[in-house]
């Protein structure tokens, strides 16, 4: 499991779900039912959230978080199952079961000293975010920003803090905001993998207007195309489809998204659709 996820989170998901699955499979067939299979759960659930297969992620990290409960809380394991199943709750675009969820559970600092993949910091400063605790979440995210430095996690998939602190700034504070970006997009070509560069520049897209917009998003479709991560993939296939003013991306996102059950990202897809793409 901890090789997998070494995989997991630089584009090797072939490699790392045989290996998630070949370790639930060994846990089972050795009749373990306590924190290893739960964390096994977990793993197998973070392989489908990376492939974007968002119902099966969700699916397996509510087991996952059943078994972790049984264990106790508080524990790396059922951080990771919490963590976990909040942000795929979030990919769904399941914003208040994410919060309950969330408060449910106790996902909320202090954080563990081990380390939860992907970091638990930049999840809850996402959730604050969406849930509309702009304030909130521009703390949480700053403050994953500082542990990330600390630790040397420059990976904006496995830590993304920068991405969605970009974007919170981007309103009041856009030379900030432009600076984040481009430090992620330098750590993502340093680190090489295509959602790590996809994502980097889906997030300078939504940060610029008019044809520059344009050009970012399309670099981001081919790259995020590229990857494995599918989710993703839909998710920029939507936001270029929004920026060119193009129906035909916009279809294509839209396929995505309903394959990856990603019911937020389709009604956001199906309302740029009813209100008029434009001209390819």
């Amino acid at each position: 499991m901890m090789l997998a996820n070494a995989y997991a989170f630089a584009d090797r998901l072939d490699r790392a779900e045989a290996l998630y699955t070949e370790a639930l499979r060994t846990y089972e067939s050795a009749g373990w039912s306590g924190g290893h299979l739960a964390l096994a759960h977990a793993y197998v659930g973070v392989g489908h959230r990376r492939r974007g297969r968002l119902r099966e992620a969700e699916k397996s990290l509510r087991e996952s978080l059943r078994l972790a409960e049984r264990v106790g809380r508080r524990l790396p394991l059922h951080w990771s199952a919490t963590c976990n199943l909040v942000d795929t709750l979030l990919a769904r675009g399941h914003v208040e079961e994410a919060w309950e969820v969330a408060d449910r559970y106790g996902f909320a600092p202090p954080y563990p000293s081990t380390i939860v993949l992907p970091d638990p910091r930049s999840v809850r400063g996402r959730l604050l975010l969406a849930v509309g605790r702009t304030k909130d979440g521009v703390n949480e995210l700053e403050e994953a920003g500082k542990a990330a430095t600390v630790r040397g996690h420059h990976n904006p998939v496995l830590v993304p803090w920068a991405l969605d602190l970009a974007r919170a700034l981007a309103g009041e504070d856009p030379t900030r905001a432009a600076q984040l970006a481009a430090d992620v997009r330098r750590h993502a070509e340093r680190f090489g993998s295509d959602t790590a560069i996809g994502e980097a520049l889906r997030c300078e897209a939504a940060l610029e207007t008019g044809q520059r917009a344009v050009r970012l998003a399309a670099q981001a479709v081919t790259y995020l195309e590229a990857s494995p991560c599918q989710y993703e993939h839909a998710a920029a296939r939507v936001e270029y489809g929004i920026a060119a003013r193009s129906t035909a991306e916009l279809q294509r996102g839209l396929t995505l998204a309903r394959l990856c059950g990603a019911d937020g990202l389709v009604a956001r897809a199906q309302e740029a659709l009813a209100t008029g793409a434009g001209p390819e």
